[in-house]
């Protein structure tokens, strides 16, 4: 089937830009939010429902089992296929819920807190209520309707978001937490349901989940095996190091970093699959739609994460305090991999769009491994020469996920080395000019700002110098919509 790609470049484009609207706003109204709400909170506020963490990400994933990226996966979706997996959610968000209901005793008792009893059936009411919302989320993301998806995040986080910091100044202590997280999941279903045509009924069939089921366990494997990795190396690392501070440091870095790439990542997750489903069986033009996104996130990728790692230093003392000086070496280490980290986004999309949910599942799985193998192997080198390795490996683990996108779209080491080395390189020498030139600065928030500016001029100056294509096509994008209002 022919696709029509000045329609599909146009969407392409609409919804990175919507994508690229969702994921800044939201990753910087997380901050203030925060900022404003934790300022009242106590560690061990935090705590009590970092506790809980897992037990909802991990049901979270459960009640979804990957169908709603299966829906996504089709080339047209059917109403009934909607209603299948909307009641089979709900239906596995119930029998989770209350299976977590009737163990929160037992979280209580295992964590040594007995308040968890109350506040988890209280928290995990949040999962539950999400479960109403994923058909229609799978629906918005099929249709690229990115702009409502964006309207909709916002209301949910600035209406749950205001909702904590009354509720804070209230002294709710940790009870804002949780009630924040069951208001955002509340806000998210309903507004999806306003923007969605489709509507559930009873009409439908477990027939399509059957069919799926082998595609989508690969997808809840996948995800859970990540959820894990994440929650579980709090443990890990405890284990290891003894010493709360060096483990603090770790993960404060981690979250600075994971925030920056996740906002590209998630701009550009946004709209891959449905994109690259859209040209499937076009074998050529789905390599070249590929090989543009993969240059537009290499565009994005590298300026943000080595810009980040340029400010690292000024932008930790005029946001968090001196307190936390000792995650700068950490947060510079980890954003040089934080670079890459988008274009896994990428090639799990491409791997999934062509229904290798297998693929996606076992390389996940052995990164997981390998990176636990690396943190064995260095850690008694010191927190440092840890976080060199864990970084090295990730960025090499790109290999593997190379070797498939080969034998699916025949894309070669060679073309990913023409479409990424270049903005890898630009931006490195843009940070280092931009480094030398700002040394004699102390004023921290005076260097933060002319670092920002400096960079990200030179950067522009240089990518116009070099009349590269994509932002030439930005410029032009950007352009048609003035002209259109």
């Amino acid at each position: 089937m022919h696709v029509d790609m000045e329609n599909l470049k146009e969407k392409t484009a609409r919804g990175l830009m919507w994508g690229a609207v969702n994921n800044s706003t939201m990753q910087v109204l997380n901050l203030l939010i925060g900022i404003l709400v934790l300022r009242h909170l106590t560690p061990e506020d935090t705590g009590l429902i970092g506790m809980l963490a897992i037990f909802s990400a991990i049901a979270g994933n459960l009640q979804s089992s990957g169908f709603s990226t299966a829906l996504i996966n089709e080339k047209a979706p059917t109403k009934e296929q909607y209603n299948s997996v909307f009641w089979f959610n709900i239906l596995m968000g119930g029998v989770l819920y209350l299976i977590l209901f009737f163990s929160a005793p037992l979280i209580a008792w295992f964590f040594h807190q007995p308040r968890l009893t109350d506040l988890s059936r209280f928290l995990f009411l949040a999962f539950f209520i999400s479960s109403f919302g994923i058909s229609t989320n799978a629906y918005m993301v099929k249709n690229m309707m990115n702009r409502e998806i964006t309207i909709v995040n916002l209301s949910a986080l600035l209406i749950s978001g205001t909702s904590a910091i009354i509720m804070v100044w209230c002294d709710m202590a940790y009870w804002t937490l949780a009630w924040q997280q069951v208001i955002n999941a509340a806000v998210l279903v309903i507004g999806r349901f306003l923007y969605v045509k489709w509507k559930p009924t009873w009409h439908f069939s477990f027939d399509y989940i059957r069919q799926t089921f082998s595609f989508s366990m690969g997808i809840l494997v996948t995800m859970i095996v990540n959820t894990a990795n994440q929650n579980v190396l709090t443990v890990i690392f405890g284990r290891l190091f003894h010493d709360a501070r060096v483990v603090g440091n770790f993960f404060q870095a981690y979250k600075w970093d994971s925030m920056a790439f996740q906002t590209v990542g998630g701009m550009v997750g946004q709209v891959a699959q449905p994109v690259l489903v859209s040209v499937r069986e076009e074998h050529n033009r789905e390599q070249q739609v590929f090989r543009k996104m993969m240059r537009f996130t290499a565009f994005l990728s590298f300026p943000a994460l080595f810009g980040l790692a340029l400010v690292s230093r000024e932008f930790i003392l005029c946001t968090i305090g001196e307190k936390w000086i000792n995650i700068v070496p950490l947060l510079q280490i980890l954003c040089i991999s934080g670079a890459f980290m988008p274009l896994y986004t990428l090639y799990q999309n491409l791997v999934i769009s062509h229904g290798r949910s297998d693929i996606n599942m076992w390389l996940n799985i052995c990164q997981v491994l390998f990176q636990m193998g690396v943190i064995f192997a260095f850690y008694r080198e010191g927190m440092t020469m840890m976080v060199v390795a864990y970084s090295a490996f990730n960025i090499l683990w790109l290999g593997a996920w190379q070797i498939f996108a080969k034998r699916i779209i025949g894309v070669s080491t060679m073309d990913f080395l023409k479409d990424v080395v270049p903005f890898m390189l630009c931006a490195a020498v843009v940070m280092g000019v931009c480094h030398l030139a700002t040394l004699s600065i102390t004023n921290n928030w005076l260097l933060l700002g002319v670092r920002l500016l400096l960079a990200g001029l030179l950067y522009y100056g240089v990518m116009r110098l070099m009349n590269v294509v994509i932002l030439r096509e930005c410029i032009q994008f950007v352009k048609s919509k003035k002209v259109k209002k």
